[in-house]
């Protein structure tokens, strides 16, 4: 999510919305060193607590700590690693067994077996479900079948693609080969479900039955909190730290940190931009800032609203009037980096100006392009911004620049919770060009492309601008199907060029992880997908 989410969109992803009021930490009295509770800042999740339905930043933070998948991925240099598999093995990238490890059960006592993953795979492949992370399942042999398209219903119920051996293993096959199928594995949409969730999946993702190092205590309170507990039965090597944690759900940033500094809550991982010329001083080595998987967009939407947004001169025009070099000093203080490329800087694939002119600052050229594709109608532009994120400074930045470079008459949108402006997206019912971010959902060249800009991401995914291109559709398919990894990627490359020649979105920053911790905790980490490692955490 984190995500945009992903966790892909940064509310995900994404890098997106944040969360609410205070607590103090409290010690285990039968913890001995480990033990302990403690808050951390949340933004209002925007669907049930399902992995196959979660594609922002803040349900994925929370399923982070219920759950655990396949695989995961190192905090440091983001490749994956095995988690609840034992191993992942293919000889053609196209049919892959996937063996279990023993150990990890669900939260009510049920064995984590291959069932529980097809079980939940194939709910998420399901286009009746509706589920945001359907995309994921497309490559899986039979995905056609239970996602036939609009106006046409499912003709079975499972994925001929999956196969359970025994207790311990499956096998997945392809409808083509996929190079960067283990890598996938990682994302929320991949993890298990338990039997207990087929009686009413609606209700279970207000309380769900996880395999993680935590499990929920007591159900979700909506605008207000989320509280989860160690669970004991986990193994060894990853059980939690501390007894519990509470997700304080708020809509203001800076209330959060004040909070922070109150120690009142704990750990904030986005912080607001009043903190950043302060922070580094005030938190010291609490304060972490590394690179994030985040980057930073203006949408457009392209079906929505043609008049404005359909000549790809008009979209380069605002990108060239957009001075990213000042947002990122002046409004975030360094806390971001100028884009230059739809792929993030820390993903293999990513390529340094790869933007070229419609990334470089030229406010004269801007306003001669703008001109000559006759401008927006009316002259009068909508940035659509959610608030419970900290954007309104940086997008107010943007309209002023955009008005002094084009003359054009910028209004800023504010929507009170990222969920809300998703939710008019996703009806295509908001006409003005918006705020948006993605964070991976793995690391991989791939996820910066297809989850936004595909054809199967219009209904199902993240493409809220509708964009359409039948070269770069080819040129993913291609990539997909290069059993090279040095090929494939020079072709996802190759795709990114097209992205980048239409300009369907305008890249603006990509993030750096902004996050601080009081004096009450240690071991505090957050990966590249902005999500607290809270495993490890433990109490002063």
């Amino acid at each position: 999510m984190r995500g945009a989410t992903s966790a892909k969109w940064v509310a995900g992803a994404v890098v997106v919305a944040m969360a609410a009021t205070a607590c103090s930490t409290s010690k285990d009295s039968n913890a001995g060193s480990a033990g302990g509770n403690i808050t951390v800042v949340l933004g209002e999740p925007q669907h049930g607590l399902i992995g196959q339905n979660t594609a922002e930043s803040e349900g994925a933070e929370v399923l982070n700590a219920l759950f655990v998948g396949l695989v995961d991925y190192d905090n440091k240099t983001n490749e994956p690693k095995l988690a609840v598999a034992e191993s992942i093995e293919t000889t053609d990238s196209k049919t892959w067994t996937i063996k279990l490890k023993d150990g990890y059960t669900f939260h009510n006592g049920e064995k984590v077996d291959a069932q529980s993953f097809v079980r939940a795979w194939n709910w998420g492949a399901n286009q009746d479900n509706a589920a945001e992370g359907m995309p994921f399942f497309a490559k899986i042999e039979g995905s056609e079948e239970l996602a036939p398209g609009k106006d046409k219903k499912p003709t079975a119920t499972e994925l001929k693609g999956l196969k359970v051996v025994d207790e311990k293993t499956f096998t997945v096959t392809l409808k083509a080969p996929f190079s960067q199928f283990k890598t996938m594995l990682g994302y929320n949409a991949f993890y298990p479900l338990p039997k207990a969730f087929e009686a009413d999946p609606k209700k279970f993702g207000e309380a769900p039955i996880g395999n993680g190092p935590f499990q929920m205590d007591g159900a979700w309170e909506h605008n207000k909190q989320i509280k989860i507990k160690r669970f004991d039965k986990f193994p060894a090597e990853g059980r939690a730290k501390l007894a519990g944690v509470t997700f304080k759900i708020y809509d203001n940033l800076d209330t959060a940190y004040n909070d922070l500094r109150a120690d009142t809550i704990q750990i904030v991982d986005k912080l607001p931009i009043s903190a950043m010329a302060t922070v580094s001083q005030e938190f010291g080595d609490r304060y972490i800032y590394k690179p994030e998987s985040g980057v930073g967009y203006l949408g457009l939407p392209l079906e929505t609203n043609p008049e404005a947004f359909g000549k790809v001169e008009i979209r380069k025009a605002l990108s060239m009037a957009i001075d990213r070099d000042a947002l990122t000093k002046t409004i975030f203080n360094g806390t971001r980096k100028p884009a230059d490329d739809f792929i993030n800087p820390i993903i293999p694939g990513y390529r340094k100006g790869a933007l070229g002119e419609a990334g470089t600052y030229n406010p004269t050229k801007a306003k001669e392009l703008y001109a000559q594709a006759g401008g927006i109608p009316g002259n009068k532009l909508e940035l659509g911004y959610n608030a419970d994120g900290g954007h309104k400074e940086w997008i107010e930045a943007v309209a002023n620049q955009l008005k002094a470079n084009l003359g054009l008459e910028v209004t800023a949108k504010p929507y009170a919770k990222f969920g809300d402006m998703l939710d008019d997206l996703g009806a295509a019912k908001y006409k003005g060009a918006f705020r948006m971010a993605w964070s991976m959902d793995y690391p991989a060249a791939e996820n910066y492309l297809r989850p936004i800009f595909s054809k199967v991401a219009i209904e199902n995914g993240s493409n809220y601008g509708h964009y359409k291109n039948d070269e770069f559709e080819s040129l993913m398919d291609q990539a997909d199907k290069a059993t090279d990894p040095a090929e494939g990627l020079k072709l996802y490359q190759q795709a990114d060029d097209i992205i980048i020649k239409d300009l369907p979105y305008i890249p603006v920053f990509t993030y750096m992880s902004s996050s601080a911790y009081s004096k009450s905790v240690k071991n505090v980490q957050v990966d590249a997908q902005g999500r607290m490692d809270l495993a490890n955490v433990e109490l002063n």
